[in-house]
């Protein structure tokens, strides 16, 4: 599921360059040291979304960049950040407390760049870690969450304890989640959603696993998955604006 990452540490390796419009940008984190962030916002802008990567790549994934791509050409801007974990090239995930405080720190960032209506969420961790955060204090500005492939418990270990905090959200919430996925049982995740009620909102990818990947054999790409899924987040962003 990590498979080509490219990790900085306080500097990008040498002769990397952010595709596009993509701004290499440096995050400051109170009483840490700073992370590396991507900043991406195309000129007809109509909301951002901070993205946290998962557990085992970094914020220049291809899968991450694919994202941040597809937002782009939707018309809604991005920022992409590193942990600090992995802003030092480690693979041992921070503590939540350190996770919480760079996710806050990121969408402090966004909050300086744009006036548009703000969105946080991201990758499986990064998704976990942004909804933790907000359930323990609301992120500033912040309108709704949105996770792509939310890590409801570890593979052939099926349970919701990791979905507890979400009861405590209140703000709307998008599950964008493989019928594959095997760190989320289906009808397990189904009850988790249908127990928040009017604040989740769940699209199902058929047979995509927890990487949005789907069986050749079914006739749709990994991009036509993925497009469809940023498809439905960009037109919720939309809805959930003018709330």
């Amino acid at each position: 599921m990590s498979e080509g990452a490219i990790e900085f540490r306080n500097s990008p390796p040498a002769g990397y360059a952010p595709r596009m419009e993509s701004q290499l940008i440096t995050i400051e984190i109170p009483d840490s040291d700073p992370v590396s962030g991507l900043w991406r916002a195309p000129g007809d802008a109509s909301a951002c979304l901070v993205l946290a990567h998962g557990a085992g790549a970094g914020m220049a994934h291809r899968s991450m960049a694919a994202i941040a791509e597809g937002l782009a050409g939707r018309g809604v801007a991005s920022l992409r950040y590193q942990f600090p974990y992995m802003e030092r090239g480690g693979k041992r995930v921070d503590r939540p407390e350190v996770a919480h405080a760079t996710v806050r720190a990121a969408v402090a960032e966004a909050r300086r760049r744009t006036d548009k209506p703000l969105f946080a969420g991201g990758r499986s961790f990064g998704g976990r870690m942004t909804s933790q955060a907000q359930a323990l204090e609301p992120l500033d500005g912040v309108r709704g969450l949105i996770f792509f492939a939310f890590p409801l418990h570890t593979a052939g270990k099926p349970g919701v304890e990791r979905a507890q905090h979400l009861s405590e959200i209140k703000t709307p919430m998008l599950f964008l989640q493989g019928t594959k996925d095997a760190l989320a049982e289906l009808d397990l995740l189904r009850g988790v959603v249908a127990n928040l009620g009017s604040l989740a909102t769940l699209e199902l990818l058929a047979e995509a696993d927890h990487s949005f990947h789907v069986p050749a054999k079914l006739g749709r790409t990994d991009a036509e998955v993925l497009g469809a899924a940023l498809d439905v987040a960009t037109a919720w962003m939309g809805s959930a604006a003018a709330l």
